[in-house]
């Protein structure tokens, strides 16, 4: 590559991994949903937060927010987690979904 840059440089430009699942479950209102949060770099430098949610079970939807600055998608990361937590989304330790479930 030419002007000094690396592929090392372009590799692993998000400084902390970030990436949570939680579930949000009431069987009386027949709700069990689930939303994903990640962040991570693009081939174009840029930090990118990955939201994902639907129904468990589901591939749901998807939307990504790119930013120049890996700040502020923590920023909106937080920001995020924090209406969910207040909606009654929790944490489920050992899941295994889409994005971290072994390809067969």
């Amino acid at each position: 590559m030419d002007g000094g840059l690396r592929l090392r440089d372009l590799v692993g430009m998000v400084a902390q991994r970030y990436r949570l699942y939680i579930e949000r479950m009431d069987a009386s209102r027949n709700m069990a949903r689930f939303y994903a949060l990640s962040i991570e770099g693009t081939l174009f430098g840029q930090t990118c937060l990955v939201r994902r949610w639907g129904r468990i079970g589901t591939t749901g939807r998807m939307v990504q927010h790119s930013f120049d600055d890996e700040g502020e998608a923590v920023g909106l990361f937080l920001e995020l987690l924090r209406a969910k937590r207040r909606r009654g989304y929790r944490p489920k330790f050992g899941a295994r979904h889409a994005e971290t479930a072994p390809s067969a």
